[in-house]
């Protein structure tokens, strides 16, 4: 306390003239028009700049809570175009099969391992059975196909990436060919193309085809693009050739996917087994 007094005591002259040079700021500023207004916009201004300086700081800290609001919306969004790809084009006039518009589920998942360069590929994901996740559902992103769920635990799921041999999923070229085949990465080294098997031969492809998934299963929606063809006939067999393709899902950069649920799964892969029974 003695040393504070003493350091007033030493500067007292350089206190009393802050002092009195604040008191004769606040009388020019209260006794004149054109002080007051100017004082006035120079602190609105600085004030202003610094709660834009908050402001973008705050919303910066909340950009995690916009993303997902974004992700839960544009699932909501992919549900409802579903809708609209399930429209009868050969009818003059065109419906839309509401079975179809409420058939499928979205639920929004973050990517929290990844693997591209082995020769069987996983994805790791932070949703499981908890958020109704479950085996064998088609995982999307925005721009493509990723794979299917494998393994599910209470929070977490591993996904079999399409960079995996194993997988074949039904695809289509566009509705001119309307033709079908098997989308197969294969033992490609490259995890941007893949290969589109059982094409029949008569079936004119050309560069820059895009590709769709064909909705003959219970994993995808149909109508989703899967990539284009950059080759359109690598190996010609008998009756069927292949095709390669470039996806559209780049498997590099992969950050947050949609799980498809398909809510007459159940009851389709039920009704399909019955015609296995009876052969």
């Amino acid at each position: 306390m003695k040393n504070l007094w003493l350091f007033l005591v030493r500067y007292n002259a350089f206190f009393l003239f802050i002092l009195f040079f604040v008191f004769s700021i606040v009388l020019v500023v209260r006794n004149n028009n054109y002080q007051r207004a100017s004082f006035f916009n120079s602190s609105n201004a600085v004030v202003g700049s610094y709660f834009k300086k908050i402001n973008s700081w705050k919303a910066y800290l909340a950009l995690a809570d916009d993303n997902q609001k974004l992700l839960e919306e544009n699932a909501l969004l992919r549900k409802q175009l579903q809708g609209f790809l399930a429209i009868d084009t050969n009818s003059q006039i065109q419906l839309i099969d509401s079975i179809e518009i409420d058939r499928y589920d979205f639920t929004v998942a973050t990517v929290i391992n990844n693997s591209i360069h082995q020769k069987s590929n996983y994805i790791t994901l932070d949703k499981g059975s908890s958020h109704g996740v479950h085996a064998n559902m088609g995982v999307i992103t925005s721009n493509g196909i990723v794979g299917i769920v494998e393994n599910v635990s209470k929070n977490f799921s591993t996904v079999r990436s399409l960079l995996h041999p194993d997988i074949r999923i039904s695809v289509s070229l566009d509705s001119v060919s309307d033709a079908f085949g098997s989308l197969v990465w294969g033992n490609n080294i490259d995890s941007r193309y893949a290969m589109v098997r059982d094409i029949p031969n008569h079936v004119k492809a050309y560069v820059g085809q895009p590709i769709f998934t064909s909705g003959y299963s219970t994993l995808f929606p149909k109508g989703i693009k899967v990539g284009h063809v950059i080759e359109p006939e690598v190996v010609s067999g008998e009756s069927f050739k292949e095709i390669r393709i470039l996806l559209t899902t780049d498997f590099s950069k992969l950050h947050h996917v949609y799980i498809v649920k398909d809510k007459l799964a159940e009851e389709k892969v039920s009704l399909e087994a019955l015609n296995k029974d009876n052969e």
